[in-house]
């Protein structure tokens, strides 16, 4: 039991270690990849090639004057950031990243918690962290921020809902809402072969609940100054960008899971590398992809969010489910 409680402990230090770390590099990979795009360097004077920026960043951060508005509602102001961080690490918890490992005798999962209604904790879960702009738009006392706030609140009903009907197709075929099940049903094919339409409403809609461009309207620094966390300085303010990122990790992740196959290699005489190489390259794939849509769009306007989403795609993901029901009944696999 002592064991048990030791592995547990260590596996969550050694998970929280790397969201930590994706999330510090994340935003130099960010800046980097903005960078390429937009034809210039970026980031490169803070050590060599500018692998220590992450580390000034935080550090200016650390030490900046953390300034609260007298008009603030204060408890609710503080808590709001710390809503932002919280959700993804509880999340990342129950996403496997590879098959078990034997060590010192012990067999030990590559995950935290196996929860068999996974896919169901993860919406759960996820749902937590439109409060914290919410509130933090609303504690802020400002017009700005709690227009961000209500954006935002908006743009999570429309897309959660998205989110939510593009991986069904994905629960129908593997029967079940366990993540290592998923991954298990996926060892011959993938289900990004299956469910192409069901995959790329899965990065829009993650695209439009994380916040980020071309749906980031509840920031929208040329309407809104910078939306519901105007009013924050120094580590609150990090601390809004630290969820965003970690969140970014987790949507990585369970995309991964979901269509990539997990840890399942590509072709079998690939075995030979560890299943956790190949769930970390999924995950970073889908990661830059995030990065890439980015900077390669323009914000949308509000109205043209809301239309894209109950417009065109609730109808597809709607469409994909009964596609991919009558292909399985046909296939006499219900």
């Amino acid at each position: 039991m002592l064991a048990l409680v030791v592995i547990t402990i260590v596996k969550l230090l050694v998970l929280f270690a790397f969201t930590m770390t994706c999330v510090a590099y994340g935003t130099l990979a960010e800046r980097k990849v903005c960078g390429h795009i937009q034809d210039r360097i970026g980031p490169c004077y803070c050590g060599p090639r500018g692998l220590l920026q992450p580390l000034a960043d935080g550090l200016k951060l650390f030490f900046k004057e953390d300034i609260t508005p007298s008009e603030v509602d204060k408890p609710v102001f503080i808590l709001a950031p710390v809503l932002a961080v919280a959700p993804p690490l509880l999340a990342i918890g129950v996403i496997p990243f590879g098959e078990s490992i034997t060590l010192f005798g012990h067999k030990i999962p590559l995950v935290v918690a196996d929860v068999n209604v996974a896919v169901l904790y993860l919406f759960a879960v996820a749902s937590f962290s439109v409060y914290s702009i919410v509130l933090g738009g609303w504690a802020s006392n400002s017009k700005y921020p709690l227009l961000g706030g209500l954006r935002s609140a908006a743009q999570m009903i429309s897309y959660e809902l998205v989110l939510g009907l593009s991986i069904m197709g994905v629960i129908m075929l593997a029967g079940s809402f366990s993540l290592t099940d998923i991954v298990h049903a996926q060892k011959h094919w993938w289900f990004v072969l299956t469910q192409p339409l069901g995959f790329l409403i899965y990065i829009v809609a993650a695209t439009a609940e994380l916040n980020r461009l071309p749906f980031d309207l509840p920031e929208a620094e040329s309407e809104l100054v910078g939306g519901y966390h105007t009013e924050y300085s120094s580590m609150k303010f990090a601390m809004f960008f630290l969820g965003e990122y970690a969140n970014m990790v987790v949507a990585s992740a369970v995309g991964a899971c979901l269509f990539l196959g997990g840890w399942n290699p590509p072709f079998a005489f690939l075995s030979f590398i560890p299943g956790i190489i190949w769930f970390l390259i999924k995950l970073f794939f889908i990661f830059f992809t995030l990065l890439w849509i980015r900077w390669s769009w323009p914000r949308l306007r509000y109205d043209q969010l809301m239309t894209f989403s109950w417009k065109y795609l609730l109808p597809l993901s709607l469409l994909n489910i009964v596609a991919t029901a009558g292909v399985m009944l046909w296939m006499h696999r219900i």
